[in-house]
């Protein structure tokens, strides 16, 4: 169809890793078992929260649905992304490619409002443990975790809408492994400036507004901890959060570069590299950093095993 000289385009080609043809069955290999061991690890985790007793404080609580997330952002990039590295590229129509980024916008936003909800319990735990439960009851857990999955999903619809709207012309190569923002804005044909104003509008509630929130956070986590006279207490403080810091500083890591820092044509590779960290790498090592770092999960698991 040809609309003001333009080829409008209804798919999309993404190349994938094609420049890494040579490696296809090993990073096809790679990823599948890595995204088995994502599935597997984090399903573990929602079974062991379910049914151990020990394990039901809101800590846990959160925990549980920061795995549902990891889920759903490694289901809806991955298995396309192996799709893509076994052919060598492949398509993808306009709506399915939209549909896969609302997906994945709307994990990645209600995971960053996951992460700020458990500073949050992090700072009552820590800051004020006698209140600590009475505070965070399951009528304000519930709470938080539907705000975070429902404004995770409206937000982000907010702005899949008019990208819905958007006409595509050629060339209609994405040089990535997904749909992302930037790319599919790059290959609209149409007016993206208000779009783009709006993007940065979504974006700060979303992500700036929850980074600025944990770190402030954190810095009273550890003035109060370091006010703690005991030093077993001060140590096994610092180790309950330390997991959690190392989740938040991978993953808003990672996001700050990409789309904090204007791209460059150069940098497709550096970003997709980038990408795989939020996309694969987090959602894989953040059953295991919560895991490893924390005896009552440890404890849970063990008697899991024992029968």
């Amino acid at each position: 169809m040809i609309e003001n000289n333009h080829t409008i385009v209804t798919e999309f080609l993404l190349l994938g890793f094609q420049n890494l043809h040579s490696l296809k069955i090993l990073l096809f290999t790679v990823f599948l078992v890595t995204y088995i061991m994502t599935l597997s690890s984090n399903l573990l985790i929602i079974a062991l929260v379910s049914t151990s007793h020990n394990l039901h404080s809101p800590m846990y609580f959160f925990l549980v649905h920061l795995s549902l997330s990891d889920i759903l952002l490694t289901t809806v990039i991955v298995p396309n992304m192996l799709r893509l590295i076994w052919g060598e590229g492949g398509t993808m129509s306009v709506t399915g490619c939209i549909s896969q980024l609302h997906l994945f916008a709307s994990s990645v936003a209600t995971e960053s409002l996951l992460l700020t909800v458990m500073s949050y319990d992090r700072y009552l735990a820590i800051g004020h443990p006698l209140r600590y439960t009475t505070i965070m009851n399951l009528k304000l857990r519930l709470q938080l975790v539907i705000w975070s999955w429902f404004l995770g999903f409206v937000l982000t619809l907010i702005l899949i809408l008019p990208i819905s709207q958007l006409h595509f012309c050629i060339p209609n190569v994405i040089d990535h492994f997904f749909c992302d923002l930037a790319p599919l804005l790059k290959h609209s044909c149409s007016d993206t400036s208000f779009l783009e104003i709006e993007v940065f509008v979504i974006t700060f509630p979303v992500c700036f507004l929850p980074f600025v929130f944990i770190i402030v956070t954190y810095i009273c986590i550890f003035l109060t901890i370091l006010r703690i006279p005991s030093t077993t207490g001060r140590q096994k403080a610092f180790s309950t959060c330390s997991s959690h810091l190392t989740v938040v500083g991978t993953y808003y890591g990672t996001l700050i570069i990409i789309y904090a820092i204007p791209p460059r044509e150069q940098s497709f590779t550096i970003n997709k590299v980038l990408s795989l960290l939020y996309t694969v790498v987090t959602p894989f090592f953040n059953p295991i950093i919560y895991s490893l770092r924390n005896q009552e999960i440890g404890i849970a698991l063990r008697r899991r095993f024992q029968y």
